[in-house]
């Protein structure tokens, strides 16, 4: 299967990225370094391109009651502007993606990962009951995320919107660049950022895409990959479907219970879940740095006194905190922030520590 592009590959080639597959898309993991990038971000402000991942929206009559059945948090509480972090499960209480839920007035839009868009479209189709419709919506919005302190002060110079109204996962629907678009406040890197929504076109997006750089170039403004944005996430203890969560992991012992609303009704997996509760979490995902300057990497054993008690799910060099931090699902008896555990790193057991996430305090 031929891989896709975004509107943005041109301009990845020509500002230097290194080009790699992701989730089905030629996507840049860097550009100048993923340290550089990665200060950049935390200490002024960054753009992504995140084209990659999968909008699929949810129209009918029934559209409310549809949400509730498949997702794990209450979608009773959204209302027009608002969006909702959230997770698919299925019957058995695994993870079949997690998301973003918009409350767009008269439908929903989901924001999914692009690994899984059609396998959860698919997913979503054998559950549908009522009055429903489905749209993937994917190959027709390009998504840029601009994301750092300075974030803010960049994009209130192209549009006439106050933006600094808007309230931490809310949107609203405005002109920037000249654009009609969805502006986002969200994101995936812990800092003050927006996500831009708009149509999937190469002249439309150079055209933000220019005016964006330009209008954050007296903050060092510059693209970041998709490294950074790994790394970013990481520092604030945010899951990666494929790494930290998936089919064989549920919502709880991933540290998703702030999600998931188990007395808002019976959704997909729910029984499983209340169970799980009822009788105690066998494992749970945390986080740990290491004490020496090694940094680990997803499929990394985890060990107490050289037995087996986890495995690392995905693990960093940390341009914060200067050191290798992770995480990892270990059994319920040394999940406590703390304990010492050990980390295997070619063949050698080294010491680590768990810690409460995120790991760094913004």
């Amino acid at each position: 299967m031929s891989l896709k592009r975004t509107a943005f590959y041109d301009t990845h080639v020509r500002l230097g990225a290194k080009i790699v597959e992701f989730g089905g898309f030629e996507m840049p993991v860097q550009y100048g370094g993923i340290i550089e990038e990665h200060r950049r971000v935390r200490e002024s402000v960054g753009v992504f391109d995140v084209s990659h991942m999968g909008e699929i929206e949810v129209w009918g009559m029934d559209a409310t009651d549809f949400i509730q059945k498949i997702t794990v948090n209450d979608a009773s509480k959204l209302v027009e502007g608002r969006v909702q972090y959230s997770a698919m499960c299925y019957e058995n209480g695994g993870i079949v993606d997690d998301l973003l839920v918009y409350h767009m007035g008269d439908h929903y839009m989901l924001v999914v990962n692009a690994s899984n868009t059609d396998k959860d479209l698919e997913w979503m189709r054998k559950n549908i009951a009522g009055d429903i419709k489905l749209k993937n919506r994917s190959d027709d919005i390009s998504l840029l995320a601009v994301q750092g302190p300075k974030s803010l002060a960049t994009l209130q110079k192209l549009t006439q919107s106050d933006l600094s109204s808007i309230q931490y996962y809310h949107f609203i629907r405005h002109k920037l660049a000249g654009v009609d678009m969805i502006i986002s406040r969200t994101g995936y890197t812990g800092e003050l950022g927006f996500e831009l929504y708009f149509p999937s076109d190469v002249r439309t997006g150079e055209k933000v895409w220019d005016s964006v750089v330009k209008a954050g170039e007296e903050f060092g403004i510059e693209p970041v990959g998709l490294g950074a944005r790994d790394t970013l996430r990481l520092e604030m203890g945010f899951c990666l479907y494929g790494n930290d969560i998936d089919h064989s992991t549920h919502p709880l012992e991933a540290g998703l219970g702030w999600i998931t609303k188990l007395d808002k009704g019976g959704f997909l997996g729910s029984d499983v879940l209340l169970k799980a509760k009822k009788e105690g979490l066998r494992r749970k995902l945390v986080g740990f740095t290491l004490l020496d300057k090694a940094f680990p990497r997803h499929g990394y054993p985890i060990n107490s006194n050289s037995s087996s008690i986890g495995t690392v799910t995905s693990g960093t060099f940390s341009p914060s905190l200067g050191k290798g931090i992770g995480m990892g699902y270990v059994d319920v008896h040394h999940a406590k922030p703390g304990t010492g555990i050990q980390v295997m790193i070619r063949n050698r057991e080294l010491p680590a520590t768990v810690v409460s996430v995120p790991f760094i305090k913004k």
